[in-house]
């Protein structure tokens, strides 16, 4: 058995002191203090409440925060035995999942359920729907599925979802949604993977667990989580790194030659069973800055404009130019960005550099956001649920662009 990497010693040791756990809830953060006391209550009292009898822990891996985040953890466990420390290894949300990995596997726990360290609205009930069907047998992996703000979870609504649904035939709708539940022994298989000094060390993380869920064909579930209310980010400010990071994420494991295969041969998409009732909800509002979107697409351009001629097909690259030349980013409507997207999948099969593939589709997605907002804005979430659904379909029927262009100088197989 490797030796665990990610795990600081006091961590380790701290493991090693608990023996063994059942059941583990998952905590992964940095500079949390202010709301991780309350997903470590609410944690505990889900674990006591559902699964009586059976040994639990929750883990807390920290980024290094000085404010005392694991500190809350500890003081807020309710009774629940809980190990809270730093990782080591590169700084991110995944060296935090590959620490929380290496302790399932340490205290030989069935089940793990890791949820994010700013939510305000968990309750007992998400953590009981993200173990129980991996208890059960229902499921090996569970993703969350609950109701965002229209305007949230912008690269999940725009090419996370889509992609991972076109790609891999499955309607995952939250692949990267934050909340996950999974078994001890997939939990080995994530850390087994050579991934860990990539972007999968940060905010890929989730969509590598969801995309090898997906490839070794494993039993997966989606768990209705009611509304997601956390501390959520403005996609034109805040999310391009991660969107580089997710989105380069995806495109290292598409091109895996078991990736291919198996998108080549899906045609479609098949619906992922549910637990627990979905109920009609509202999510809390969040806000989004439509000029600053539309300036970071226009700088995007300028800096972009030879690798989109390089990169795109000519029609897509046409009607892109003529988006930055107009200054309206209505042109990238669903259909041009579902062949966008793949054109930039394509261009994975010969260009080793994900990350910079990802950045140059970055100015496109601001676009397509900026888009996608006034499309939905005056929607309640069902409808924009609905436009949501109509771009994941619009991916469906582009799929033939993709394959089209993945196979433009492949080697002959004759």
């Amino acid at each position: 058995m490797p030796e665990a990497t990610a795990l600081s010693a006091p961590m380790r040791d701290a493991l090693r002191k608990q023996e063994h756990a059942d059941l583990v809830v998952g905590i992964p953060s940095f500079r949390n203090a202010a709301t991780i006391g309350h997903v470590a209550r609410v944690a505990a009292e889900g674990l006591r409440t559902y699964f009586p009898g059976r040994r639990v822990a929750i883990v807390n891996a920290d980024g290094g925060s000085q404010d005392g985040t694991s500190d809350r953890v500890r003081a807020e466990a309710d009774g629940v035995p809980a190990i809270a420390g730093p990782y080591q290894g590169p700084s991110g949300k995944g060296s935090a999942f590959r620490a929380i990995f290496e302790a399932v596997r340490l205290l030989g726990a069935d089940a793990c359920a890791v949820v994010d360290s700013d939510l305000r609205s968990i309750t007992p009930e998400w953590i009981e729907r993200l173990i129980g069907p991996i208890v059960r047998g229902q499921a090996e992996y569970v993703t969350p599925l609950y109701a965002r703000h229209k305007f949230d979870g912008t690269i999940t609504n725009t090419i996370a979802y889509p992609l991972t649904r076109a790609l891999y035939g499955a309607r995952v709708r939250q692949p990267i949604g934050g909340e996950f539940g999974f078994g001890g022994a997939l939990a080995t298989v994530f850390l087994e993977q050579p991934v860990w000094e990539t972007d999968v060390a940060r905010f890929g993380i989730d969509i590598f667990m969801t995309t090898t869920a997906l490839l070794r064909q494993v039993r997966i579930a989606q768990a209705f989580l009611g509304a997601k209310i956390h501390d959520p980010k403005d996609p034109g400010a805040d999310l391009g790194p991660m969107f580089t990071q997710v989105v380069g994420t995806m495109l290292s494991l598409a091109r895996r030659p078991e990736a291919v295969a198996m998108w080549r041969g899906a045609t479609g998409s098949r619906d992922v069973p549910v637990i627990g009732d979905v109920v009609p909800v509202e999510p809390e509002a969040v806000g989004a800055s439509v000029p600053i979107l539309v300036e970071k697409f226009r700088a995007g351009a300028d800096a972009n404009r030879d690798s989109w001629r390089e990169l795109l097909s000519p029609e897509v690259a046409d009607t892109v130019s003529g988006a930055v030349a107009s200054g309206d980013p209505h042109a990238i409507n669903g259909e041009l960005w579902a062949r966008a997207v793949y054109d930039i999948v394509a261009a994975a099969r010969t260009l080793a550099d994900t990350a910079e593939l990802a950045r140059a589709l970055l100015p496109l997605y601001f676009a397509r956001v900026a888009a996608l907002i006034d499309e939905v804005k005056d929607l309640d979430h069902a409808g924009a649920e609905r436009v949501v659904e109509s771009q994941a379909l619009s991916f469906e029927r582009a799929k033939g662009h993709l394959l089209e262009r993945w196979s433009v100088g492949e080697p002959s197989r004759r």
